[in-house]
């Protein structure tokens, strides 16, 4: 491959790759980390690559480094304590209910099994289409939409309590 060709797949692919990572884990610098990498990995083996999808390759890619990522961040954080704090500028009484809103929404969507999570994200926040999941994923359409369908039924549950 070239490096124009090169240079059109990532233009045309790593703000798709970054989402799906973001989505699963949670992290924007760790999606763009990983991201990043993929297009590395995929540079480097490009003198190997036959493949007839090469987004399900990059997807394939970037969830084995992400994987590898996160075990490495849980050895990391076993020893090491991390404190993140926001700062705002409302009111006290505004502050707490957001960060209390966000508590929930956060503990939900880190409850769902990653398989629902993943497409819920991809639906609600890439706006993509059943359909459009199905191909990213590798999945039947009928897949994502039991996944969809047990992920909407476990936040209106976890909302409920």
């Amino acid at each position: 491959m070239t490096r124009e060709e090169f240079k059109k797949i990532f233009d045309t692919h790593f703000t798709d790759v970054r989402n799906y990572i973001y989505y699963r884990a949670g992290d924007q610098e760790l999606a763009t980390d990983v991201a990043q990498e993929t297009f590395i990995r995929l540079w480097e083996k490009n003198s190997e690559l036959v493949t007839d999808n090469l987004k399900a390759l990059l997807y394939k890619i970037a969830s084995d480094l992400l994987i590898t990522q996160l075990r490495k961040r849980n050895v990391i954080l076993r020893y090491k304590g991390r404190v993140v704090e926001e700062q705002y500028s409302e009111s006290p009484h505004d502050l707490m209910r957001y960060k209390e809103l966000l508590q929930n929404y956060e503990r939900a969507l880190e409850n769902l099994p990653e398989k629902q999570r993943t497409v819920f994200l991809l639906s609600r926040m890439d706006g993509m289409k059943y359909s459009e999941i199905a191909e990213t994923l590798g999945l039947s359409v009928k897949a994502v939409e039991k996944r969809m369908k047990n992920a909407l039924q476990y936040l209106r549950n976890a909302v409920g309590e």
